[in-house]
């Protein structure tokens, strides 16, 4: 039993294959529409790693849907949920970083909120870049923040709002591991 049945869920790589097979386009298409290699969309699709944010944000632009869109589970039939378990939120990270999606299946929700962990050393990798805006809280650790070139070290008790429509990165320079508390607009990432 592969760890996708074990689980209960497709794996991302596999799950994203399956997207593009539907949507009629071939690995190379991918690659020049996202700006990704070929190789890179091979590894991926075959679970072989875990895409970064940005490399998963470029490909899901690709097929048309958001992050949250991707991981979401279908919406209820009747009333949406209220309160969400730890174990119903919705991993959307990979590769030493770790944000939980809170999503209790509205699709019309107007705002998104991640639970955020760092790995020492982890990077969103390359520049975020989506309309909306971005508010956090560094719960522990340490954070290094690039908001269009400008550095920013932020600590346990900071805070942050960002425009989200400038290049953004967050990495983890320290050696501990970094917990943050984020909010964003719009919900679907």
């Amino acid at each position: 039993m592969n760890e996708a049945d074990r689980h209960g869920q497709e794996l991302p790589g596999r799950r994203l294959a399956a997207i593009r097979r539907r949507l009629g386009l071939s690995q190379r298409k991918v690659a020049q529409l996202s700006g990704l290699t070929h190789g890179a969309i091979c590894t991926i699709e075959r679970d072989k790693v875990s895409p970064a944010v940005s490399s998963l944000q470029k490909l899901l632009k690709v097929y048309g849907m958001s992050l949250s869109e991707f991981f979401a589970e279908p919406a209820p039939a009747r009333r949406n949920k209220v309160v969400i378990e730890p174990g119903e939120l919705i991993e959307i990270g990979g590769r030493g970083l770790s944000f939980k999606l809170v999503h209790n299946g509205n699709r019309a929700r107007a705002l998104g909120f991640l639970l955020e962990t760092y790995a020492p050393g982890a990077s969103t990798g390359g520049h975020l870049k989506h309309l909306g805006e971005e508010v956090g809280t560094v719960l522990e650790g340490e954070i290094e923040l690039i908001v269009d070139g400008e550095v920013y070290r932020l600590g346990a008790g900071q805070s942050y709002v960002i425009d989200t429509g400038l290049p953004h990165t967050f990495t983890n320079v320290s050696d501990r591991e970094c917990r943050i508390v984020s909010a964003h607009t719009p919900a679907n990432l």
